[in-house]
């Protein structure tokens, strides 16, 4: 399948490269002229998409889509698939699809779960919005760049879940911190209480498969000096996000809010800037009630 690649970058560079060595051809442009192995380099983005059965974009923010969406709709080959893995508002990815729909193309939004690792092993996870059609011609490139790909519905809906997720992650990563804080001070060991609360009603992925304690539970990034595995600046993001969501939709999220505002303090005032996530634990060992 000839493919072209829109944002070569940290996620998109493995995930090009992964397909590439599948035996796909690839064609890539990135503004800032970043390249990946295996992946042919255009001088623009409507020179790589000219020829391509299925178009990815891997970009920072819904503007930027907006804006690359406008330069490369016009340039694609009709029936062309336009599939955008970047983690983007609900609105940006709606407002693309119908442009891409307008100009003959498929759409999906299919942002990801699984960060720089995942990208590299080809394992991550992809939330897809999109018509049943545009799936199934992009069903074979998600079983080379990931393990798993759910059709959520129409487009948008794709987002809608990433966002979703992440407005979880992000309130029970900050209690699970909360906890190993608490347990601290009460003189409960931290291997004790991981222990028990991963195998009791407490138990949730960031505390059985992302312990922010360090040398507790499986490997993650509390071993490493917090080095970012999911960086706290994406977790910021990703919650602006589903808060920017809910208040277009008039739905009540007090937990995602409360989120919200302790990973924006946590990165911009404190020590966050650069942190994995669960980094909000050290954060925790050094406040007290107040």
């Amino acid at each position: 399948m000839n493919i072209a690649f829109i944002g070569l970058g940290n996620m998109g560079a493995p995930m090009a490269a992964n397909l590439a060595a599948a035996g796909h051809s690839v064609i890539g442009f990135d503004v800032a002229g970043a390249t990946a192995p295996g992946v042919t380099q255009a001088e623009t983005a409507a020179q790589a998409v000219a020829d391509a059965r299925v178009v990815i974009t891997m970009l920072p923010n819904g503007a930027i889509l907006r804006t690359v969406a406008d330069d490369i709709i016009p340039a694609m080959a009709q029936g062309a698939v336009l599939l955008d893995c970047s983690t983007v508002d609900v609105d940006s990815a709606r407002t693309v699809a119908e442009q891409a729909q307008a100009a003959g193309l498929g759409a999906l939004d299919a942002p990801v779960s699984g960060g720089i690792g995942g990208a590299a092993a080809g394992t991550l996870t992809f939330m897809v919005g999109g018509s049943p059609e545009a799936f199934a011609i992009a069903t074979p490139l998600f079983d080379i760049m990931g393990q798993k790909a759910v059709h959520c519905g129409p487009s948008g809906n794709g987002q809608a879940a990433k966002i979703c997720n992440n407005m979880i992650l992000g309130a029970t990563m900050i209690v699970t911190c909360e906890a190993f804080a608490l347990a601290d001070k009460l003189g409960l060991a931290r291997e004790a209480m991981f222990d028990v609360v991963s195998t009791s009603s407490g138990s949730s992925w960031s505390m059985n498969a992302y312990c922010p304690a360090p040398g507790v539970g499986p490997a993650s990034p509390a071993d490493n000096g917090y080095k970012p595995g999911f960086a706290a600046d994406l977790m910021l993001k990703d919650l602006r996000l589903s808060q920017q969501a809910a208040e277009a939709v008039d739905a009540d999220t007090p937990m995602g809010a409360r989120a919200l505002e302790l990973y924006r303090r946590f990165v911009e005032e404190e020590s966050g800037q650069g942190m994995d996530f669960s980094a909000m634990l050290p954060r925790f060992e050094k406040r007290g009630r107040g």
